[in-house]
């Protein structure tokens, strides 16, 4: 009599060697995609940076504006495809502006308390980040 499956301690081994491996590999994709993430955010601060300096080039002035500086931001509507809000306030000798992370608003994280970044970026070129959790 020839047997031609598995034997209940052979697939309990193999369960546990991928439970192993998959622990070991999802913190470290959650890691990568949240850095990715980043990445725009950082991105569209530079652009903005980039439109508030010319618009004072221009105007003598800084704008609180998106739309007058004429830059393309990702919707401010969360979505499966972006992940932050942007805002600028503006005052008389400076800007900041401003990339908060999504953690509400139809958009659902992929894992429960990942650790993410809110950005500003001011007109002397300062980056500051600060950590908040998406529950």
């Amino acid at each position: 009599m020839k047997n031609n499956g598995l034997t209940l301690m052979e697939l309990m081994v193999v369960v546990i060697v991928i439970g192993i491996l998959s622990s070991v590999a999802l913190p470290k994709y959650v890691r990568t995609t949240e850095k990715g993430r980043t990445v725009e955010a950082r991105s569209v601060l530079g652009r903005i940076r980039s439109a508030e300096m010319a618009y004072f080039m221009e105007f003598d002035a800084y704008s609180s504006c998106l739309t007058t500086l004429s830059v393309v931001v990702p919707s401010n509507v969360c979505n499966a495809s972006y992940y932050y809000r942007y805002t600028v306030t503006a005052g008389g000798t400076g800007f900041t502006a401003y990339a908060a992370r999504c953690t509400s608003g139809g958009k659902t994280p992929n894992c429960p308390a990942i650790a993410a970044h809110n950005f500003s970026l001011t007109d002397s070129s300062d980056l500051a980040c600060t950590l908040a959790y998406l529950l």
